[in-house]
């Protein structure tokens, strides 16, 4: 039984066809939004970021929005196999008041980020020579700038309208920032025309860009004001870039370059609004140079419950009942990332690999 399923888009496929599979191929890497659903990567990423890119000497540019970011915000820093478990152990066991109001959430948001980070990781990630850090927020226009409640939702509820409509209308509502590693010469090119505006991270924006990756619009409070951006409310950058419809490139990219993301789903959604919207998927020149490493659905149907966890966890089952059960999963995704390494270490990944889904 396959525990994994590695898609490429067309570049990608024909390269490791002709040139095999090996770290060195990969100059980018993606996080997606999703929340607890991370945790079916987590034993992936056990194995990529203290492992495979291990001791890299060219730049890898990491670009994470919302639940992507925090997991990349551990990959930073000096010691990723401590920060990436930190990261499962204490988001794994949080617990809310019955009835958490945003505060609450937002408080504990903040507290779990301290603990990722601790002392010496946002000066790790700044500073980083290798590993490139990139946090996606949205900034707000409109209604859903405001954190009275019925204000952000008729804000919500319009965005979604217009997103609807057009993908691209989203700007009308939201702005992407990207929050870049100073030594990075990314480039993001959207192809629907939504422009990226680029903001040094620093020392003193790090915590706030990150919290504000996260911040589930009406769930959790959103961030003013960053340090080094224009003024103004952000929110999870999941709203625009949930799972990504981007092509990247640098200065000196050749564009062979490849992106590896792992990811829950085989069919990414481009933006919040776009979960439900079954025709939207993203271009394919957004994927032609991209790797995705999937758990198959028969791991899936071995997990407790046969699903993938997910923020209605928290509403649907009692806190042991639910700690439980994302221990388990935590567990179990080992085997994914012990089937990636055997995949890459015997070169089995170029006969199994597969053309997108999409």
């Amino acid at each position: 039984m396959a525990l994994i399923n590695i898609f490429a888009g067309n570049k990608a496929f024909k390269h490791i066809k002709r040139e095999g599979f090996h770290a060195d191929m990969f100059r980018f890497m993606l996080g997606a939004s999703g929340g607890p659903k991370w945790f079916v990567l987590a034993g992936l990423d056990r194995y990529i970021f203290p492992e495979f890119f291990a001791n890299r000497s060219t730049p890898l540019d990491i670009v994470g929005s919302s639940a992507g970011a925090f997991r990349f915000a551990c990959f930073s820093q000096h010691d990723p196999l401590g920060a990436i478990n930190r990261l499962a152990d204490r988001y794994s066991h949080t617990v809310y008041s019955d009835k958490p109001t945003a505060r609450e959430i937002t408080q504990k948001g903040m507290a779990l980020l301290d603990y990722v980070l601790q002392e010496e990781g946002v000066s790790e990630i700044v500073n980083n020579p290798n590993i490139h850090a990139h946090f996606v927020v949205a900034r707000c226009r409109g209604l859903t700038q405001f954190e009275l409640r019925p204000l952000q939702l008729a804000g919500l509820a319009a965005s979604a309208g217009a997103n609807l409509v057009k993908r691209r209308w989203l700007q009308r509502f939201y702005q992407r920032y990207v929050f870049s590693n100073r030594l990075s010469t990314l480039k993001i090119n959207d192809p629907e025309g939504m422009p990226t505006h680029k903001i040094e991270l620093t020392n003193q924006n790090l915590k706030s860009a990150l919290m504000a990756s996260g911040s589930i619009p009406v769930v959790i409070e959103g961030i003013r004001d960053i340090p080094g951006a224009p003024p103004g409310m952000y929110r999870d950058g999941g709203i625009i870039d949930y799972h990504f419809d981007l092509k990247f490139t640098t200065e000196s990219d050749d564009d062979t370059s490849l992106v590896l993301y792992p990811h829950f789903y085989a069919n990414p959604a481009p933006g919040w609004f776009d979960k439900s919207i079954k025709s939207r998927k993203p271009h394919a020149s957004s994927y032609e140079n991209v790797v995705m490493v999937v758990p198959s659905p028969e791991f899936v149907r071995m997990l407790p419950y046969h699903k993938i966890p997910d923020r209605k966890d928290f509403e649907q089952m009692p806190a042991p009942e639910r700690i439980a059960y994302w221990q388990k999963v935590l567990h179990e995704t080992d085997r994914l990332g012990e089937a990636f390494k055997y995949a890459v270490e015997t070169q089995q990944v170029v006969d199994e690999i597969q053309p997108l889904p999409f």
